[in-house]
């Protein structure tokens, strides 16, 4: 394994870890998250209110930082073995196991969190959420 140079800035490491997680891919699954929630909120002519939109954007934003943030971990032996992917950031040693690993259970916390303070419904639910977005490695 080959460990790099310290990341030499918070703007380095903020881009490094957004890489990590594919924050690009984040932002394009945006809109189809969106779009379920105007459909869900019909009601209310496709608008739920402020609060419960930037819920929604925070839900979707840690649900999808855990399931990159544990792809990421489960297949880094995998990625260190293929030549295509050995420099992603784990083989390569650009980001360390234990931070992936707090990422990943931060990042689902949050989620928890999140689903709190949207509904009841949500909340119990969003462990299974959690389970189906780790398992399907998106």
């Amino acid at each position: 394994m080959t460990v790099t140079a310290p990341i030499s800035s918070p703007l380095a490491a903020l881009r490094e870890w957004a890489e990590f997680v594919k924050i690009s891919h984040t932002v394009f699954a945006l809109p189809f998250a969106l779009a379920a929630m105007l459909v869900a909120a019909r009601d209310n002519r496709g608008w739920p209110g402020w609060r419960t939109f930037l819920l929604i954007l925070a839900a979707m934003f840690c649900a999808r930082t855990c399931a990159m943030a544990f792809n990421r971990i489960a297949d880094r032996k995998f990625d260190a073995a293929n030549p295509r992917t050995a420099s992603r950031h784990l083989p390569a040693g650009r980001i360390s196991l234990v931070s992936a690993w707090v990422l990943c259970l931060a990042s689902a916390v949050g989620l928890i969190a999140v689903s709190f303070l949207l509904n009841r419904a949500c909340f119990f639910l969003s462990p299974v959420a959690l389970f189906f977005v780790r398992s399907s490695r998106i």
